[in-house]
Order: structure tokens, then C-alpha cells, then sequence
């Protein structure tokens, strides 16, 4: 894979979510989820009308999008968001993880695997749901933020990402694991890296107030900036409006920024100029989908896979 494209996938998959819904079994530790108003159909409804939309959005940008469909059979609320479950990797490789919640484990699904073993060349599936029976959990890149350049795994302490089960991913796939402990501003941890932090071919947005140890925080910075990328330090109130959980993509016209409106509409004019000045912003309406505790990152699995001929 081209380095331009390592941290920028011009492929990704998605699920389109039939019956979508904020997780109960997932409420008590994350506190970007919310209660949205209006009866659970309409709620259901905005939010495949935005799925619809985004997925019409990157496709215009030239992003190949593969969509699932998820009927809501299983009671999978969260669904939405794979990126929780697989990730992709250069060479071939594919990581399958244990969840915390019990009914986000129904998310997993052999079709997906399939379909990326048709389509791409898929050398080895690493499968780590196993794990699940002692308690451990590594949600993705969700409990984790890879750095595909400089092979760091980010990764926030928390019920979602054991160390144990970090120890193996990144013994595996070839990563360093900067593991740090962060809270919000009223002192709650976060639960999923990806909400805090995004990283990007020539620049990396972080909250860092959030991280608790200053020393921890300017080491973060430091590696970060490594290979040149520029570092955007994101407030609380950008975090809070999912400035972080963003991802950076590839299309017709080269590397764009996708984030949500409410992202976008976080940022200050200072942030949002200096990102700007590296690559388009591309924002995506998903706020009913935000009330279930992610956003535009959340709701993209990356693929970092080769096309077969």
C-alpha cells in the first residue's frame, strides 16, 4: 500500500442499521451517549436517513463503500459502529475482537469477513472474540488509535481495551502500545480513544488536557509529531462535540477529512482554518446516530487491504 494511503483507506465497509437505538448494556461508561427525543421508529428512521446520506457522501468523493444491512433480528443497537469489532492491515491481515457488552458481540459477522477475503487479499484472520469468556475486552479502533506510519497503537485505559488482550494485538501486528489514563471535564474516564484522538497522514488532532499525566501528555505530543505531522491540540468542548472521532480518507480528488456536522460546528475558527490548510473538511449530518456515544469514526471500518486484480 502506497504510504499516502496508510493512515487514509479509500475503502471502507459500513452497516446500515434498520433498528437503531442507544445501548442499554452500554450507557453506564459512556458518557458521550444520550436519550434522544421522539418515539423509538422516528428516532430509527432519522437515523438510517443519515446513514443513507453518508454513505451517498463518500461514495461522491470517490470512497469505494461497502454496506452491509442490519434488519435489527439480532438486537444489535450498536451496529452502526464496526470498527468496534474488525480491523484490516497491510499485508493481509485481519483482527477480529472481544467486546464488552454482551449484545455488542452479536455485531461480529462472517459475510463481512468473506466479502473482504473475495474482494482483497487476506493472508490471515487473527480472531481474539475468544477472550471474551475471561472478561477481557479490546474494542478496535475504537479502544484503540492506530498509527500506520510510525506503528504506535494509542490506547485510552479503560473496561474496553485489557492490557492483556492489547499485549497480544500489538505483539501481533507490530505495534507499540502508548496506553494513558484520560478523563472529561468532570473527571469521568474516557471510554474509547477514538472520541479523543485522530491520526492523519500530515497531522494528528488530540485533546490533550484530557490526558491526566503531564508527562505522559507531552510524550504524546512529541510522538505525535514525529514524521512531521502537524499536532492540533482539541479542547474540551471540540472532544465533547466529536471533533476527535474523525477519520481521514481517500477519494477521486486525494485525502479528505470526514467528521459530522457537529464536529465541524465544534471546532474553533483557528482549528478548523489550520486543518483546512492541510486537507477539505468533508462534514456528514449524523446526529441522531451520535446520540448512541459515537460518531463519523465510530460508524467507518477502514479497509488497508489490497484489491484483488
Amino acid at each position: 500500500m502506497r504510504r499516502n494511503l496508510l493512515q487514509a483507506p479509500e475503502a471502507v465497509v459500513m452497516i446500515r442499521p434498520h433498528a437503531f437505538h442507544s445501548n442499554p448494556e452500554t450507557a453506564a461508561d459512556n458518557a458521550f451517549q444520550r436519550k434522544g427525543d421522539g418515539a423509538a421508529s422516528v428516532l430509527a428512521a432519522r437515523a438510517l436517513a443519515e446513514f443513507d446520506l453518508s454513505v451517498k457522501t463518500l461514495r461522491d468523493q470517490g470512497v469505494v463503500v461497502h454496506v452491509f444491512e442490519d434488519d435489527g433480528s439480532r438486537d444489535t443497537p450498536d451496529s452502526v459502529f464496526p470498527n468496534n469489532w474488525f480491523s484490516t492491515h497491510i499485508g493481509g491481515r485481519i483482527a477480529i475482537y472481544p467486546m464488552h457488552a454482551v449484545n455488542r458481540r452479536r455485531e461480529r459477522r462472517s459475510d463481512v469477513i468473506e466479502m473482504l477475503k473475495a474482494k482483497y487479499r487476506v493472508q490471515d484472520v487473527i480472531d481474539y472474540s475468544g477472550l471474551e469468556a475471561d472478561g477481557i475486552a479490546l474494542e478496535g479502533t475504537g479502544a484503540m488509535v492506530l498509527d500506520h506510519v510510525g506503528r504506535i497503537a494509542y490506547t485510552v485505559k479503560s473496561n474496553r481495551a485489557d492490557p492483556v488482550a492489547l499485549e497480544r494485538f500489538c505483539t501481533h501486528f507490530g505495534y507499540e502500545p502508548m496506553v494513558f489514563d484520560a478523563h472529561d471535564e468532570q473527571g469521568r474516564e474516557i471510554y474509547h480513544t477514538n472520541v479523543l484522538m485522530c491520526i492523519g497522514t500530515e497531522l494528528a488532532m488530540v485533546g490533550l488536557a484530557s490526558v491526566v499525566n503531564p508527562a505522559r501528555r507531552a510524550e504524546i505530543s512529541q510522538r505525535l509529531a514525529e514524521g512531521g505531522r502537524e499536532v492540533i491540540d482539541l479542547s474540551p468542548a471540540e472532544i465533547a462535540g466529536f471533533a476527535g472521532n474523525a477519520i481521514e480518507l481517500s477519494g477521486d480528488h486525494g485525502r479528505f477529512l470526514a467528521l459530522s456536522r457537529t464536529a465541524f460546528d465544534s471546532l474553533t475558527p483557528v482549528n478548523r482554518d489550520r486543518i483546512d490548510a492541510l486537507l477539505p473538511l468533508v462534514p456528514l449530518e449524523v446526529p441522531t446516530i451520535e446520540l448512541a456515544g459515537g460518531s463519523v469514526r465510530c460508524m467507518i471500518a477502514g479497509i488497508h487491504l489490497t484489491p484483488r486484480s
